[in-house]
């Protein structure tokens, strides 16, 4: 019982290590805006990070198409709004840069859209994230397989300060980075979920958890869940036309209720 409790308080020590050291290299400052004029869009992996791959399917693909969909649809309905993509092609885009992307172009959101996957076929369903603290070991293992993309950057370790993808305690760290902008990553990540169930989509609901291509935007940020690649009927949905199309009119909804939600509109 005395051991178990030291070990306890080890661990707890360690977290606290690693917040304050890690504390120096917080986002820089900056409330958000009343009014959106710059969203970037990321479409998850790209290049030679394929992301989930199942039944001949490429994560990489359909987040490409999705996004693209979607900032058309933005672009195409609000002229005064610059949508960024983070790529439209099938390129390989570090998770650090992705961040500076944003923040180097003042964006008033991120929206990071991704494919999700699990050992379950029977697994299915919509989930959106924003920056925090995981509350299962799910949303950690979600972040784990998402953030693995880092192993193949050139120097991975520098870019994010020593960073193990494989570390429960470096992901714990990363919910210190959005409290900021928590309440309107959130807010947008309700939308997400509440539009998909007007789809007929099953909604596992809206989450939190420890993703390093939220990591240090300096702005509302989500990434999107927008179903598993590794059931057979999601697959056929999601690699879909008609199911691509549906899933960024789904988003879009929803930023459009985000938007007249920070903007004041009805």
């Amino acid at each position: 019982m005395i051991l178990q409790k030291y070990k306890y308080l080890a661990h707890a020590a360690l977290i606290l290590f690693i917040g304050f050291a890690w504390a120096a290299f917080k986002v820089p400052a900056r409330k958000p805006g009343t009014e959106i004029k710059v969203l970037v869009i990321d479409a998850g992996h790209g290049g030679y990070d394929h992301g989930c791959m199942y039944g001949g399917a490429n994560e990489k693909d359909i987040t490409l198409s999705i996004s693209n969909k979607l900032g058309k649809l933005i672009s195409d309905s609000f002229k005064n709004i610059k949508v960024i993509y983070i790529r439209q092609s099938d390129s390989f885009v570090e998770l650090h840069e992705r961040a500076e992307i944003a923040n180097k172009n003042n964006a008033d959101f991120f929206l990071s859209v991704h494919v999700n996957a699990s050992t379950s076929p029977s697994a299915y369903g919509t989930e959106t994230y924003a920056m925090g603290l995981h509350k299962t070991a799910g949303n950690l293992s979600v972040a784990k397989r998402e953030n693995a993309s880092i192993l193949l950057e050139n120097d991975y370790k520098s870019n994010y300060d020593g960073f193990d993808p494989s570390s429960a305690e470096g992901h714990i760290i990363f919910s210190l980075y959005q409290n900021q902008f928590l309440k309107r990553s959130l807010d947008m990540a309700a939308q997400v979920e509440q539009n998909f169930k007007k789809l007929n989509r099953y909604s596992r609901g809206v989450k939190q958890a420890g993703f390093l291509v939220l990591w240090k935007t300096s702005m509302p940020s989500v990434l999107v869940e927008t179903g598993y690649l590794s059931n057979h009927i999601e697959r056929k949905y999601l690699t879909s036309c008609s199911g691509q199309d549906s899933t960024a009119m789904g988003i879009f909804r929803a930023f459009i209720g985000y938007k007249n939600m920070v903007e004041g509109r009805k």
